[in-house]
């Protein structure tokens, strides 16, 4: 099986680190070998996390600078930063609700415009899947589920070899039952949006 590197990268907060735990569970369930690791960073205070996720007969979860095969990211400047681990080969799917760090709310720095952002990303690498993530999940009611929405996005543009069914048997089993039928509907809006960006 030829080896995925993906990265998962957002602020702290956005369900960065359930993502990747969910794709997890659903490459063990159809017998994908897959390492995932995160990096927790300053999560707590609005910070950077990443984790990745590689699937094939990898020994490490690490992603060194250019070997990304898939970029997620749940916020755009968050993407760019992660620009480095990207190639001209690399897919790159992004959410365009923007989250600025407190150094913007401070007047310390400004927020650069998303089309510039969208611009430079797309020059570096093979795709860009670019759609506004938070505005899926308030469809579906439930603004917590962006990282559902990418999750959902990742499965239906990413080429995995990991079936649908599983990704979704894995949010049937791994995340809270109040939260399922909403977390569904994230999934498929998700696909749905990236599938048309």
């Amino acid at each position: 099986m030829k080896t995925k590197r993906i990265i998962f990268v957002g602020v702290g907060g956005q369900g960065n680190l359930l993502a990747s735990r969910l794709l997890g569970e659903a490459a063990l369930a159809s017998g994908v070998p897959i390492k995932v690791a995160e990096v927790h960073g300053m999560a707590q205070r609005g910070g950077v996390v990443e984790s990745s996720a590689v699937l094939g007969g990898a020994r490490s979860p690490i992603i060194s600078d250019g070997e990304a095969d898939i970029i997620v990211g749940f916020e755009p400047v968050e993407t760019l930063r992660a620009l480095t681990k990207a190639n001209r080969g690399t897919l790159v799917i992004t959410s365009v609700a923007k989250l600025p760090p407190f150094t913007v709310a401070l007047g310390q720095a400004a927020y650069p415009e998303t089309g510039e952002v969208l611009d430079l990303i797309r020059s570096k690498v093979r795709k860009l899947v670019a759609f506004d993530a938070m505005a899926e999940a308030l469809k579906a009611k439930n603004p917590l589920g962006v990282n559902i929405v990418l999750l959902g996005a990742l499965t239906a543009v990413g080429d995995l070899p990991i079936k649908t069914s599983a990704v979704r048997a894995a949010l049937e089993t791994k995340t809270k039952k109040a939260f399922l039928e909403a977390n569904l509907r994230c999934f498929d809006l998700g696909a749905a949006a990236a599938l048309a960006a």
